[in-house]
C-alpha cells in the first residue's frame, strides 16, 4: 500500500487483512495452502501503526512482522526488523505491506522488491479529502512520484475519501468519481471505493433499488481499527 501521508493506508491494510483472513478456507481453491502476513514497513511520520493491532491480528490467524521489539517498544525508532525478509520470501504467504506516505516512505520498498518476481500488487490509497491529493494532478504526481521511487509500477487505485466516522454514502461517491477520473487520465484500474458499514449499507440499498453507480463488488467494508490507538486514545 502507498499513498499520501493520512490518506488510509493503514486502516485499509488492516482491514483487507482481516477480510481475507476471513475469506481465507471459506471459498473452494482461496488461499488453502497459503499464509497471510502484514508487514509493518510504515517508520516515516507515521500517524497510525498497523502493529499497534498485532494482538487482534495474531488472534485472527494473520502474522505481524514490525520493529526488532515485535512491536512491543512505544518509541520512534525507525526501524525494522531483518525478520520482515520472512514472509516475503515465503512463496506460500500472501504478503501485505503498510508503506509510508509519499516518496520516502514509498523509498523502503527498494530493498526488498528483488524478492517480488514481478509477482505483487502495488496500490495506491487515493483520498480526495487531503491536501497533497485533493485534484487530480496531485494525486496523478504522487503516484508517479511513487513509482519513480520504488522503481516498482501502481497497479491499482484504491478511493478512501472520508470524514472519519461521518463518512455518508455521498462522500464515498464523490471520492470514487475522483478516483475514476485519476484512473482515466493514469490508465490505472480503479479497484475499489472504501466505505464503512453504514455507509455501505446505504450504497447497496441504492444499488439494488437500480441507482448507477458503483457496483456492489467494488465497496470495500473499512473498519475503523486504528482510531482509538491514535486520535481517539484516552489519557
Amino acid at each position: 500500500m502507498t499513498g499520501h501521508f493520512g490518506s488510509g493506508k493503514t486502516e485499509f491494510a488492516v482491514s483487507l487483512a482481516f477480510a481475507l483472513a476471513k475469506q481465507k478456507g471459506s471459498e473452494p481453491g482461496c488461499m488453502k495452502e497459503s499464509s497471510l502476513a502484514l508487514v509493518d514497513l510504515d517508520i516515516e511520520n507515521p500517524y497510525f501503526r498497523s502493529r499497534e493491532r498485532q494482538t487482534e491480528l495474531n488472534a485472527a490467524g494473520i502474522a505481524v512482522y514490525s520493529d526488532p521489539y515485535d512491536g512491543k517498544n512505544a518509541s520512534e525508532l525507525q526501524v525494522i526488523s531483518a525478520s520482515i525478509l520472512a514472509p516475503i520470501q515465503n512463496e506460500d504467504c500472501r504478503v501485505i505491506a503498510d508503506c509510508g506516505g509519499d516518496q520516502a516512505g514509498a523509498r523502503i520498498l527498494n530493498q526488498f522488491s528483488r524478492h517480488f518476481k514481478n509477482d505483487y500488487q502495488l496500490l495506491s490509497v487515493v483520498n480526495c479529502r487531503r491536501p497533497g491529493t485533493d485534484t487530480v494532478e496531485k494525486a496523478l504526481q504522487q503516484i508517479e512520484d511513487a513509482q519513480a521511487v520504488t522503481g516498482l509500477s501502481v497497479t491499482g487505485l484504491i478511493s478512501n475519501a472520508h470524514m472519519i466516522r461521518y463518512t455518508t454514502a455521498e462522500d464515498v461517491l464523490e471520492g470514487w468519481s475522483f478516483t475514476k477520473q485519476v484512473s482515466e487520465r493514469s490508465g490505472i484500474p480503479a479497484l475499489a471505493a472504501c466505505a464503512m458499514d453504514t455507509a455501505a449499507d446505504e450504497l447497496e440499498r441504492r444499488i439494488a433499488a437500480g441507482e448507477e453507480m458503483l457496483s456492489v463488488s467494488e465497496i470495500f467494508r473499512i473498519g475503523m481499527y486504528m482510531r482509538d490507538s491514535y486520535l481517539d486514545k484516552k489519557v
